[in-house]
């Protein structure tokens, strides 16, 4: 490549030393939630109670949960529902049917999610983690690195609120439901599996256990962990998988996504044909488009081949992605014709392909922007 990036080594786990958020009820099981109850003095019933407000009414406001008694309910709702987000900007796109919000964490962290109302669903992009530790150069978040691992509770409140802001008509079109979540905003799920599984499941249980969502409706995206890949194929919970692999040969790849060099395209193609072959769930491949980095014909075709090796079964489908070009980043998306050759060629090849419908660039859409510009 002509210009030189930063050079960020690979991060898999948060700096030593952070503080844990506060506890929060969409941390505990059911039975955690019983001890949590017993600590309280409280009947267990009374913690249900809140967790039929929470996950079911979308409700966070003590003053608001008028079955519980007054004497303890704000001691009880302080100490299952601390605020773990504290918005500090909120910005609206296309129409008001885009909302960006930047978060501020318990200790400082910034995050962001976005919501996506469309047609025919309403679309939540969640955060897993304060920064990334891919270092992948095109990448806003990549390149500020990893802060921390954010809680189960903290990617789960991300959801309620973007639940509750579809049902109380804060996002053009009127009241609606949140249909679908996906693991796209900042940091790499699979580098914090463990909240991200967690906070899957809270998603998918029937309320007052979780918030009853379809799994199908859950996209979790990952640069190529290839471990973590084999170990979500394991889980009983058919989320999709979202590979986000950028280039189909191991010499681009290792720049623009420097995990390859732990897990090489095979590796990683491998993993999520694996889970497919495993869930019988369609794996989405995600290749953000980059002007005359990876947008080239050849290269079309050569992703092409690479995915019709293991078989044409349906067992993927590919998704390109105009990239969002971050305030003077050398990356820019790649030209129209350009894109369209590299989708023709790839239907060409028998590859269902499509080009991901772009929302919020006049509002740092990318995610890490807004938290960029904060700092």
């Amino acid at each position: 490549m002509s210009e030189s990036s930063r050079n960020l080594p690979l991060v898999f786990e948060q700096p030593r030393g952070r503080k844990k958020p506060p506890r929060h009820l969409a941390d505990l099981s059911a039975d955690e939630r019983t001890a949590v109850a017993e600590t309280l003095g409280e009947p267990a019933f009374r913690v249900k109670q809140v967790a039929h407000h929470y996950y079911g009414r979308l409700e966070r406001d003590p003053a608001n949960m008028t079955d519980l008694p007054a004497a303890s309910r704000d001691r009880i709702v302080a100490e299952l529902l601390p605020t773990l987000l504290n918005p500090l900007r909120t910005l609206e796109a296309d129409k008001g049917t885009t909302r960006k919000t930047l978060w501020k964490l318990f200790d400082g962290a910034l995050v962001e999610s976005v919501l996506m109302r469309y047609a025919d669903r309403a679309t939540i992009c969640v955060s897993s983690q304060a920064g990334c530790g891919m270092a992948c150069p095109f990448c806003a978040t990549g390149q500020g690195g990893l802060e921390r691992n954010m809680s189960c509770a903290e990617i789960v409140d991300q959801v309620v609120d973007g639940a509750s802001a579809m049902a109380t008509g804060k996002v053009a079109g009127g009241p609606g439901r949140l249909s679908n979540v996906v693991f796209m905003g900042m940091g790499e799920p699979m580098a914090n599996y463990k909240a991200v599984i967690g906070a899957v499941r809270r998603m998918v249980a029937p309320t007052p256990d979780g918030l009853g969502m379809s799994a199908r409706n859950i996209t979790i995206s990952t640069v190529g962990l290839v471990p973590r890949m084999k170990q979500l194929a394991t889980e009983g919970i058919p989320v999709t998988l979202a590979l986000s692999l950028h280039a189909p040969d191991d010499e681009l790849r290792n720049e623009l996504v420097p995990i390859n060099t732990r897990w090489s395209v095979h590796e990683a193609v491998g993993a999520a044909w694996e889970y497919a072959e495993t869930t019988k769930r369609r794996v989405s491949i995600e290749y953000a488009m980059i002007k005359d980095i990876n947008d080239q014909a050849w290269r079309a075709d050569l992703l092409g081949d690479v995915l019709q090796s293991y078989g044409d079964w349906g067992w993927v489908h590919v998704n390109l992605i105009p990239l969002n070009p971050t305030p003077g980043s050398k990356w820019t998306a790649s030209r129209p014709e350009d894109e369209r050759e590299f989708v023709r060629r790839l239907i060409a090849k028998g590859i269902p392909t499509t080009v991901r419908d772009t929302r919020g660039s006049d509002i740092d859409g990318a995610c890490g922007q807004l938290a960029a510009v904060e700092v």
